[in-house]
């Protein structure tokens, strides 16, 4: 397993505990458009100079140009809330058979100018009153249609907008700060299903949320998710795909400016942000 940080300085890897820097003229690009990622990290770590591990402080969010995707209605969870949402708005059943269908549903969520990195503040919508993070694994896939990594994503959502009606699915998803992802890529086949995807939601220095799922009840095979997003569709620069979130906090429950969202998924680390 090989870990691959952005910092202010360029690309770090890690592997086993050591860390490599790059050059700064290397990119994210590169790697997704390889035909053997792996291979390209291996052919650059026999070159790359040790280093001290990163600070947080230096870290940024592993995109260069891919575009981020996301999957939704995964987690028999996010199905029970989107229908409450729809509920709340007079809506119908269409989430319940979203779940149950063949086709998973995709949406774009944002390009790299948009997306947050580690320590970064991510942002609510100033026209929405209900507004949560969503914990995702997020899947890395090359230029070729191959998953060959993963981290771990925070699909800022608000769940009015979205309840309101299906077709404002895009104004509740795909805004400044609406995305974050971090705090690495992980260079590895996609982790077992007992891997826990844990987050924690401070205000004011004190736990207001806590959740924690699993991999494993993801409902659909991670591959198909890839799959069904590269149908009829290219990506030169490789995309990054969420893959749904399992830990939906309580209807009454809406985030504030200066909430403080750690999300775990080992061995990526700890994404933290702060709600700007």
């Amino acid at each position: 397993m090989i870990r691959a940080f952005a910092t202010t300085q360029g690309m770090v890897l890690e592997q086993g505990g050591t860390f490599h820097q790059l050059p700064a003229s290397t990119g994210f690009d590169e790697l997704f458009r390889a035909d053997d990622p792996a291979g390209w990290i291996a052919l650059r770590l026999r070159d790359a100079p040790e280093v001290a591990p990163p600070a947080e402080a230096s870290l940024l969010a592993p995109i260069q140009n891919q575009e981020v995707w996301a999957a939704g209605v995964t987690y028999l969870r996010s199905m029970t809330a989107r229908m409450e949402e729809a509920r709340e708005a007079g809506g119908g059943n269409f989430y319940d058979r979203v779940y149950h269908a063949e086709r998973p549903e995709l949406f774009f969520k944002a390009t790299a100018q948009r997306v947050v990195g580690p320590g970064g503040r991510v942002r609510i919508r100033s026209d929405s009153r209900w507004n949560v993070p969503e914990p995702e694994l997020t899947l890395a896939i090359s230029a070729a249609g191959r998953i060959f990594g993963y981290s771990i994503g925070n699909d800022m959502s608000s769940r009015d907008i979205e309840g309101e009606n299906p077709l404002y699915l895009p104004q509740a998803k795909t805004y400044a700060g609406s995305a974050a992802l971090g705090p690495c890529l992980v260079i590895a086949a996609p982790p077992a299903a007992e891997t826990a995807i844990a987050m924690t939601i401070l205000r004011g220095g004190a736990p207001v949320f806590a959740g924690e799922t699993h991999v494993g009840r993801i409902k659909r095979p991670l591959p198909s998710l890839a799959e069904y997003l590269y149908r009829d569709n290219s990506f030169p620069c490789g995309a990054w795909l969420m893959t749904g979130t399992g830990i939906v906090p309580p209807d009454s429950f809406t985030l504030e400016r200066g909430d403080e969202v750690h999300i775990t998924i080992d061995p990526v680390g700890t994404l933290r942000n702060t709600v700007a």
